[in-house]
């Protein structure tokens, strides 16, 4: 058995709607599809980028979990994080690092909150 590569990160969210705008506006993916699951309690969003997936929004758990119950971040490849970083703070994102850091491979990232508190980490190779 092999894994054939990355499907999508599913994220807990208290208001689907408000988790779509804000991934659209802010993050920059695109809203794939959307349906209510088989059980008729949870809507179900999936977003990405060129066709492909990368988060599922699910609203109809427990949205109340804590910030790491719901996931510990979700990354996305940058071209330009500096301007990335100044699209961000022009749109107001809470930071949670507004300050970008570079690992000793030469890589660079930053840290912002999502509506519901989870973390969102932009990331240039």
């Amino acid at each position: 058995m092999a894994v054939l590569g990355f499907e999508h990160v599913g994220i807990q969210v208290a208001n689907i709607e408000k988790s779509i705008q804000f991934y659209q506006e802010v993050v920059g993916l695109d809203l794939l599809d959307r349906f209510i699951h088989t059980d008729g309690d949870k809507d179900l969003a999936f977003l990405g980028v060129n066709g492909e997936i990368i988060v599922e929004f699910i609203e109809g758990y427990n949205p109340n979990l804590p910030d790491e119950g719901k996931v510990h971040h979700v990354a996305f490849k940058v071209d330009n994080i500096e301007e990335e970083q100044k699209r961000l703070d022009e749109a107001g994102v809470e930071w949670i690092n507004k300050e970008i850091t570079t690992l000793p491979n030469g890589a660079k990232y930053i840290f912002f909150r999502g509506p519901d508190q989870e973390w969102i980490e932009f990331f240039e190779k």
